[in-house]
């Protein structure tokens, strides 16, 4: 009988544990439900994109909120309604990069330009048009070519 109450519990940690890991749905919102903080940063970096497609998605507890606008601009915003991922398929407007890594890029990838820019555990990655990587800290700073 002892040995019964730790399995039921191990067993109902697992059932918890797989049913919070197997729950994945997308949502397809309107537009006009978009939050506040997501229209604001719309308005002001993209003020030329219309938004094609909204969605919550969640996964287990993780909510992100993506959108795919106009010229193939695609935006990921956390549960916070934060940004942190930005994918193009051109050039990514300055205002979204952050100064110090902006300024990497133009004193040493001359021509290139910032296509994708996302938030990688605590550090940001950014592609160029040419296809490379890079990965800064925080605070902007280069830390390696990523592959």
């Amino acid at each position: 009988m002892k040995n019964v109450i730790p399995t039921k519990v191990a067993f109902f940690a697992a059932s918890l544990l797989f049913s919070l890991s197997s729950c994945e749905k997308e949502v397809i919102l309107p537009v006009s439900e978009l939050p506040d903080e997501i229209s604001s940063y719309i308005s002001d970096h993209f003020p030329n994109n219309s938004v094609l497609q909204y969605l919550k998605d969640t996964e287990g507890v993780k909510r992100t909120y993506d959108l795919i606008l106009s010229d193939g601009i695609s935006l990921e915003f956390n549960r916070k309604r934060e940004i942190i991922s930005i994918d193009g398929t051109s050039q990514l407007p300055t205002s979204v990069i952050p100064e110090n890594i902006f300024q990497y890029v133009a004193n040493n990838y001359f021509g290139s330009v910032i296509t994708d820019w996302e938030l990688d555990g605590k550090n940001q990655q950014i592609e160029l048009n040419n296809g490379l990587d890079l990965e800064f800290d925080m605070n902007g700073d280069f830390l390696r070519l990523d592959n």
